[in-house]
């Protein structure tokens, strides 16, 4: 899943895709790289971010989706706001990537009468506060109990379990310990027999280890992150650098798969 954020604020590449002619050109790039999803976003989730309105969401994003519509990969929509879902689906999106697991139960309607797929993300808090002070009693057990929670309610509410994906949320309400705790047990998740996701991409966990602050230099650390992964079954790695990725994956799988 390659990245795209249409926004003037995202920790990597803020401001960098607001123009839809910007954001076209990006995905095709990565379509030449070899991506099977691009994931559009119309409103930052780093921690500290303010939200948006609706209208302004939909004006950033809906013109983005039209234009990747004509692409040969899936659409998915990153957004908290059913509204938002609801009319990028009709543009042509066919997953919806919410980092707020269908707050609402409007969102859960939307998933379930579009028939799309949905990623479901476990985040503690919100993203103004999310990284204040977050504790868990264990950190991969809450998570677990979070998941089996929501995919209950989910489908109580009418929504396929296979249509269902989910994503720990690396960064989202959780220190550098609670990330690697995840990221050496992410097989646990595993037990629901549904995809799992993981966004990881120049986060700053990986800036906390390496002692790096430039985003822009955390690419190794992205890689050696999705490797471990991938290695432990995880299905979706959701990222910046499409390309490298690929080829780290390749190489990944080659040993996986050797007899």
């Amino acid at each position: 899943m390659g990245v795209l954020n249409v926004t003037p604020n995202s920790f990597s590449d803020g401001g960098l895709y607001i123009k839809p002619e910007e954001a076209l050109r990006r995905a095709q790039e990565m379509v030449l790289e070899g991506v099977d999803i691009i994931d559009v976003g119309g409103e930052s989730s780093r921690p500290g971010a303010k939200p948006v309105s609706v209208e302004e969401e939909l004006d950033r994003v809906i013109p983005v989706v039209e234009k990747l519509s004509s692409l040969p990969i899936s659409i998915s929509i990153d957004t908290t706001k059913p509204e938002v879902m609801a009319e990028a689906v009709s543009a042509g999106a066919d997953m919806v990537n919410d980092i707020s697991s269908l707050q609402s139960k409007s969102s859960i309607q939307v998933v379930k009468n579009t028939g799309v797929s949905v990623c479901l993300m476990h985040m503690q808090g919100c993203p103004d506060t999310m990284q204040d002070s977050p504790q868990y009693n264990s950190v991969v057990d809450d998570v677990y109990e979070f998941f089996k929670s929501k995919i209950t309610e989910c489908e109580v509410c009418g929504v396929n379990k296979n249509k269902i994906i989910l994503d720990p949320g690396f960064g989202f309400g959780k220190t550098l310990q609670h990330n690697l705790l995840l990221m050496k047990h992410i097989q646990k998740f595993k037990d629901f027999s549904v995809p799992l996701m993981i966004g990881v991409s120049r986060k700053s966990m990986i800036g906390e280890i390496l002692k790096q602050d430039n985003v822009n230099q955390r690419l190794v650390g992205s890689l050696s992150l999705a490797v471990i992964a991938v290695w432990q079954g995880v299905d979706i790695i959701r990222v910046h650098d499409v390309k490298e990725t690929i080829e780290a994956i390749k190489i990944c799988s080659a040993v996986m798969d050797v007899d």
